[in-house]
């Protein structure tokens, strides 16, 4: 048995053994049956094989019918109530960048800290993965944790765990992806916050990603639009992330990851209501990482901070 190295470990077994259980039931109820009925009617007894009365039989389909049906109702009700806490994103955790890509995982700490199939993290701290890919269909998967999460080109998708035993824990990549799929491999190290406070001074900083997306806000031109000092009628960042945006056919979206990347590279898809459809794609000349550091970029913008720029 995997050891329940994380907070959600214990409800997605109390499911697995539940199920397990269930299962064992019906299949020893039915198992019974079967084996009873070979024997009672077997060739050459005298058991009594005529027809049923059509009231008897009507009675009992439709009671094993909604009793089946409660059944499944219950554990529907079971399981989704014990994952539900898994789907709220805890709103303080430490958010870290992975990036999938054939065949490796690459991460990226708040604070700079670059990994390659390796990721290291706190005990008892809640680590939010904020996840792209950079070809095709991945999924990332840690069966100590039970966790697991397919990681999508074109958009971001989330998880998060909060490790509770110290140690080093498999990460798999678990959706085929193509030849080397099976060495998409790595190691997640799990660590006393003062062991990760000590590593984390130790490793290569290089700027964190709001620092390099503001770096290449300015080197793509995004600034010449979107800057303070802008003349070009265009958007302001400041305090977009989260916010409703009105678009031009009157509709409103919610300003999150994925409306903040697809503006970046298909910005003729949404256009915000006021504004001219000028804004050429990045689609193509942004790479996966430069996409990922703009959108960390435009999240971090405040009003105070945009006026700064």
């Amino acid at each position: 048995m995997l050891p329940e190295a994380s907070t959600l470990a214990p409800a997605v077994d109390r499911i697995f053994w539940g199920l397990v259980g269930l299962s064992v039931v019906i299949m020893g109820v039915v198992g019974g049956l079967v084996l009873t009925f070979a024997i009672k009617y077997r060739r050459g007894t005298k058991a009594y094989r005529g027809p049923l009365p059509d009231i008897m039989s009507r009675e009992v389909e439709i009671g094993w019918t909604v009793a089946t049906l409660f059944v499944a109702l219950f554990i529907f009700w079971w399981a989704a109530a014990a994952q539900l806490p898994h789907f709220l994103l805890p709103k303080k955790a430490l958010e870290i960048h992975v990036v999938a890509k054939q065949w490796m995982w690459k991460v990226q700490h708040p604070e700079g800290v670059r990994e390659i199939d390796a990721l290291h993290v706190p005990v008892g701290v809640p680590v939010k993965l904020e996840m792209t890919s950079q070809d095709v269909i991945h999924s990332f998967g840690v069966p100590a944790f039970r966790i697991k999460q397919d990681v999508l080109p074109g958009r971001y998708t989330s998880t998060w765990f909060e490790a509770k035993e110290v140690g080093d824990y498999h990460l798999f990549c678990t959706e085929y992806c193509g030849t080397d799929h099976a060495r998409m491999t790595g190691t997640i190290t799990v660590m006393e916050p003062e062991a990760y406070a000590r590593w984390l001074a130790e490793q290569p900083h290089g700027e964190d990603l709001a620092g390099e997306g503001a770096q290449l806000f300015t080197a793509l031109g995004c600034s010449a639009c979107h800057g303070a000092q802008a003349r070009v009628p265009a958007p302001s960042l400041a305090n977009l992330y989260g916010s409703q945006v009105v678009l031009a056919d009157g509709s409103r979206v919610t300003a999150d990851e994925d409306y903040l990347r697809e503006s970046i590279e298909r910005p003729e898809a949404k256009v915000t209501a006021g504004y001219p459809s000028t804004m050429p794609s990045y689609q193509g000349i942004a790479s996966e990482e430069q996409v990922v550091a703009l959108v960390a970029y435009i999240k971090s913008q405040d009003g105070k901070r945009s006026q700064a720029r």
